[in-house]
């Protein structure tokens, strides 16, 4: 396979669909390894409500902690992002990469300040990556240049960043017949963060299928949460059991 994907390469150059470089070592086509490695993923969740988590950099050189969007962080902060998970402690491996530990003794994931006081529609939300850089380039030319082809490597980057920490016992996949829009919105990329539960408010019904179910909605980019929580809100009044998110990216330091 090798041997022919590099004879392929020889005769058809395959070029990365945001850098527009060769594909070359560490590739997830269509996207080269230095785009692939260069997407900042997100740790397991020190909240195990909205998700939020401490943003990871992998890099040629083996992941390792970003502090607040810099790289180069040794350990996790005291507050904010990086913080580690309650219950767990960080701990460097032998590639780099920081990794957490359960703490003897100490209580697992809590819900955050943030959930305490103003709980989401949705029983739990997980993103596998900060949106920023090329997973942002990926995700618009995915979604508005139609390159269909990056479905394969952001579903495999949400997979690989967030399958472990999802809850057991999901039931489905929302389909689209589940859950339909019925009534017209404004874009909420035009809208700031308190206006925009007010623009879905109402605006997607459920269908009575998912009754019982533990659903996972699965979409692109996770910013104040407010289309998702009105998701989840139609589902819930559709007689959804439990209700999951899953997205490919987060926008940190947005409320959810």
């Amino acid at each position: 396979m090798g041997f022919t994907l590099a004879a392929l390469d020889l005769v058809f150059p395959a070029f990365c669909s945001i850098c527009e470089g060769t594909l070359g070592a560490g590739r997830r086509d269509p996207l080269c390894g230095r785009c692939w490695g260069a997407i900042t993923r997100l740790a397991a969740p020190w909240c195990h409500v909205c998700g939020a988590s401490s943003p990871t950099a992998v890099t040629f050189d083996g992941p390792h902690r970003v502090e607040h969007g810099r790289e180069g962080a040794a350990a996790p902060t005291t507050g904010g992002v990086g913080l580690p998970s309650p219950g767990r402690s960080s701990e460097s491996c032998d590639s780099g990469e920081w990794v957490t530990q359960p703490v003897e003794g100490v209580a697992p994931s809590r819900p955050c300040s943030t959930c305490t006081a103003d709980p989401p529609q949705y029983d739990y939300a997980r993103s596998a990556a900060v949106y920023e850089g090329a997973l942002r380039e990926a995700l618009h030319a995915f979604k508005f240049s139609g390159k269909r082809a990056l479905a394969r490597p952001l579903g495999d980057l949400a997979i690989e960043q967030c399958v472990a920490s999802l809850l057991a016992g999901i039931e489905a996949v929302t389909r689209p017949r589940w859950l339909a829009r019925v009534r017209a919105t404004r874009p909420q990329s035009d809208l700031p963060a308190a206006e925009r539960r007010v623009n879905v408010r109402g605006a997607f019904q459920a269908s009575r299928a998912v009754a019982g179910r533990h659903v996972l909605v699965v979409d692109d980019v996770l910013t104040t949460g407010a289309t998702l929580g009105e998701c989840a809100r139609a589902l819930r009044d559709g007689g959804a059991r439990c209700v999951g998110v899953l997205t490919v990216a987060r926008v940190l330091h947005a409320a959810v």
